[in-house]
C-alpha cells in the first residue's frame, strides 16, 4: 500500500494540465452499452474508477481498449446482463449501466451498490424514475431486477436532484422512442457532457443543465466520437492548494465557467484570479486568507466535492468561518485529522466552525474518502514540516499521477511504500 509524503511551507510555482473529468467520463462510458457500434471517447483520466468501468464493461460483453487517455468500446457478442456485487462494490457509479441496459434488452439484474463512507446515496430515486418509464422492480439475494415488456416515454420529476438518477433516466429515455422530460433533473456540468454524448449517438437532448431535461430516444442508436470535458473538481483542488500554500500558478485544460461559486468564494478569500477560455491564473493572498462561509449545494451553488480541500484552505484563515454540509451526511471525517495538523475545527451535526490558525504542522494523516484525501494534500502543502498521508487509494480514484503534477506545481511530495 502507498503513501503520500509532502514536506510543506514552500509556495507553489508552475503549471498543470488538468485531466479529463471523471464523473463526466464514467456515464459515458456507461452509455456505450446503448449501441453496438464502436465508440471512441478521449481524455479519458487513468484512474482507479475508469479502471473498474473498463472491468464491468468487459465483463458484460464489451470489446474494450483503455490507455493513454483513450478508451474504445465495441461489440461483437451477445452482452449479459448481470452486473455481479464482485464488480459493482468496487464503485457506485457501476449503477450506471442500468439505464442503458434496461432500455436496450428490457431487463437487467445488478447488485445493490450499498452506502459509502459519506453518506448512504441509495438508488430509490432511480428505481422510482424507471418505473414511471414502465419497468418492474424485483429484489433476489441483494440483487435489483430491472425488467420491462415495452418501456414507454413519459415524465418523471426527481424528489431530489440526483446527479447519478439523471443521468441512469436520461440514457434509458436515449432508447425509447418518443419524448420523455425529466423535471427537478441535477444541473451539474457532467450531466450537459452526457447530454452532448447522447446527441452525437442520435437521440435528442434539450435542456440538460436546466432542472427539465426534455429527450426524444430513438429506436437505435449509433456510436459516437467524444472528447471529454476538463474534471472541474481537479481544478479547484489545485486552486485551493495553491491558495492554501502560496504562490502563482497556471492551470491548463480547464472550464472556468463551471466553478463559478468557488471562485466567487475565493476571491472574497483575497485570492487573485484570473480566468481565459480554457485556463486560469491563481494568485494566493499575501498573508492569511479573510475567512469565507459557504454552504454546499446542487450545481451551480458551492460543490459538496470542494467542501474538504475548501476547509484546509480556511484552516489558516485570519478569523472564524463556517461550512455547511448540505448534501451529505457524514461528509466531515477529513476534520479530526485537519485537527491532528493543528488546525481548530468544531463539527456541530453538518456545521463546521474553522477559528483560523496561523500555521499548521506536518503530521502522519489518513485520507478517508476521494475528497477528504484531497483535503490532507492542501493542508500538507501549506503545513510547516512533513506529512505522511496514509489510504491513498482514496486519492488515486479521483486524481490522476496526481504525485507528478504536485512535484510540476512546486510541493515537495513523492509517492512512497508504507
Amino acid at each position: 500500500m502507498d503513501n503520500f509524503m509532502i514536506r510543506g511551507g514552500r509556495p507553489l510555482n508552475g503549471q498543470a494540465i488538468i485531466s479529463g473529468s471523471k464523473n463526466a467520463a464514467l456515464p459515458i462510458l456507461a452509455a456505450t452499452l446503448l449501441t453496438r457500434e464502436k465508440c471512441e471517447i478521449k481524455n479519458v483520466p487513468e484512474l482507479m474508477d475508469i479502471k473498474s468501468t473498463f472491468e464491468l464493461l468487459n465483463y458484460l460483453g464489451k470489446n474494450c481498449f483503455y490507455g493513454y487517455g483513450n478508451f474504445v468500446a465495441e461489440e461483437h457478442a451477445q452482452l449479459k446482463l448481470h452486473a455481479p456485487y464482485d464488480l459493482v462494490r468496487k464503485m457506485r457509479a457501476s449503477v450506471l449501466v442500468a439505464g442503458p441496459l434496461l432500455a436496450r434488452f428490457r431487463k437487467v439484474r445488478f447488485s445493490l451498490p450499498g452506502g459509502c463512507s459519506i453518506g448512504m446515496r441509495p438508488i430509490d430515486i432511480h428505481l422510482e424514475g424507471f418505473k414511471k418509464l414502465g419497468a418492474q422492480v424485483a429484489y433476489e439475494k441483494g440483487d435489483v431486477i430491472l425488467s420491462a415488456k415495452k418501456l414507454k416515454p413519459g415524465k418523471v420529476k426527481f424528489r431530489f436532484p440526483s446527479v447519478g438518477a439523471t443521468e441512469n433516466l436520461m440514457m434509458c429515455a436515449a432508447l425509447i422512442e418518443g419524448a420523455t422530460t425529466l423535471e427537478n433533473c441535477a444541473r451539474e456540468p457532467e450531466i450537459e457532457d452526457l447530454a452532448a454524448a447522447l446527441v452525437k449517438m442520435g437521440a435528442a437532448v434539450t435542456g440538460a443543465g436546466t432542472p427539465v431535461i426534455k429527450i426524444t430516444g430513438a429506436a437505435r442508436l449509433k456510436g459516437l466520437k467524444h472528447t471529454i470535458m476538463p474534471d472541474r473538481v481537479e481544478t479547484g483542488t489545485f486552486m485551493l492548494l495553491c491558495a492554501a500554500a502560496g504562490g502563482r500558478i497556471k492551470l491548463l485544460n480547464t472550464a472556468p465557467k463551471t466553478l463559478e461559486a468557488l471562485i466567487r468564494a475565493m476571491k472574497k478569500a483575497g485570492v487573485k484570479i484570473n480566468t481565459f477560455k480554457d485556463s486560469m491564473e491563481i494568485i494566493a493572498p499575501q498573508g492569511r486568507p479573510r475567512p469565507v462561509s459557504v454552504v454546499t449545494k446542487p450545481h451551480p451553488g458551492f460543490p459538496t466535492d470542494l467542501q474538504a480541500p475548501w476547509m484546509a484552505f480556511m484552516a489558516r484563515a485570519n478569523g472564524t468561518s463556517e461550512v455547511h454540509e448540505q448534501i451529505f451526511e457524514n461528509r466531515f471525517m477529513h476534520a479530526p485529522e485537519l485537527i491532528r495538523m493543528g488546525a481548530d475545527i468544531t463539527v456541530l451535526d453538518r456545521k463546521a466552525v474553522i477559528r483560523g490558525v496561523p500555521h499548521l504542522l506536518g503530521a502522519p494523516v489518513m485520507a478517508s474518502d476521494i475528497r477528504a484525501g484531497a483535503a490532507m494534500v492542501v493542508a500538507a502543502a501549506s503545513a510547516k514540516g512533513k506529512s505522511v498521508i496514509r489510504r491513498i487509494y482514496h486519492i488515486d480514484r479521483g486524481y490522476e499521477k496526481l504525485e507528478h503534477k504536485l512535484k510540476d506545481l512546486g510541493v515537495d511530495a513523492s509517492r512512497v511504500k508504507a
